[in-house]
């Protein structure tokens, strides 16, 4: 490799010296400028001394457009302090064979505008299938590159799912916020177009706020239980006529129907997802503060949805699928704010 880290090299686009500091890939180093770090590609930089013997400087390729670097894309960014988590994507544009600019491919950064040092868990999904993993940390007010994916690969309706956790871990935070995003191909060239429209350099979609709080105290549900309580089962709301709310819904299929072997999978999936919103606006119209959704754990599909709805939930402030000493990682906390 022509470069090693700690050599001061320039920008060949702006004449600007910096350091590598580390390498990304085969073609790209992160190098950094006055205190700033970002990704730039091999070709795009050389040793200073070069320039000094030499009145011209290398040329930059015209067939591409790459993106500015990071300092310049943060100086136009519109986010500040307290504003959240986010999934940035950098549109890079190329040339058609009528000039035009079109979208060759995305370099996506994770975008961390809180005061939290964030420890995470990043993959890619395609159809289910996990195409990209990455585990890292990013500290607070910081970005972090994460990959690069094709347009035609946007066109599969990608899933990204990230779990967070805070580094050091918080007693009185939650041990981990799980969070994912899916984009559908209509949505994507929208954002594309408005992206053309505000003269923007990058999309971004938010991931969460803030980082969820722990409640202040765990339900023992078994104790509950033999207190005399009843933990509410959801296959019973059918035997009532106005139901009282919840704070924990089975959703297990057995439980919602005696005659559920002879169900087809999208007559099942769809019964558990309308009991699942009843038991949501009933917790909603009583002010509760949680509700446990019991899902199970399977292939993943009722539990994927249940959480696609509740991102577009404004009551939610936050929700987690995680160990509980009851019901294992088959259960989602959900945490309601209404503010």
């Amino acid at each position: 490799m022509k470069f090693q880290q700690g050599d001061k090299v320039v920008l060949l686009h702006s004449g600007e010296e910096g350091e590598v500091v580390d390498f990304i890939n085969a073609e790209m180093a992160l190098v950094e400028v006055k205190g700033v770090r970002f990704p730039v590609y091999l070709d795009q930089i050389d040793f200073p001394y070069l320039k000094k013997f030499s009145q011209k400087p290398a040329p930059v390729p015209k067939a591409k457009k790459f993106a500015e670097d990071i300092k310049k894309e943060k100086a136009t960014a519109k986010y500040k302090v307290g504003e959240g988590v986010w999934l940035s994507f950098l549109p890079i544009f190329d040339k058609d064979v009528f000039d035009d600019d079109i979208v060759e491919y995305f370099r996506i950064y994770l975008v961390n505008q809180t005061e939290h040092h964030l420890d995470f868990k990043y993959s890619l999904k395609f159809l289910g299938e996990t195409d990209f993993e990455l585990k890292n940390d990013i500290i607070a007010l910081q970005d972090f590159y994460l990959h690069d994916i094709t347009l035609e690969a946007m066109n599969d309706s990608p899933k990204f799912d990230i779990e967070f956790s805070l580094h050091p871990a918080d007693k009185k935070k939650q041990p981990f916020l799980e969070t994912s995003l899916k984009i559908k191909p209509k949505q994507l060239f929208k954002q594309i177009e408005d992206t053309r429209l505000k003269q923007e350099a990058s999309f971004s979609y938010i991931l969460f706020d803030q980082y969820p709080d722990k409640p202040e105290e765990e339900t023992d549900w078994t104790k509950l239980s033999e207190a005399g309580y009843r933990i509410y089962e959801g296959g019973k709301f059918q035997r009532h006529h106005a139901e009282p709310a919840r704070t924990v819904v089975d959703l297990h299929i057995e439980k919602l129907t005696d005659s559920w072997q002879h169900l087809s999978n999208l007559a099942k999936l769809d019964l558990q997802l309308k009991t699942f919103e009843k038991f949501y606006e009933l917790a909603l119209l009583n002010h509760q503060s949680q509700l446990i959704v019991i899902h199970g754990i399977g292939s993943g599909k009722l539990r994927d949805e249940i959480h696609d709805i509740l991102r577009h939930k404004k009551a939610v402030k936050s929700f987690v699928n995680q160990f509980h000493p009851s019901f294992g990682y088959g259960a989602t906390e959900i945490y309601f704010d209404y503010k």
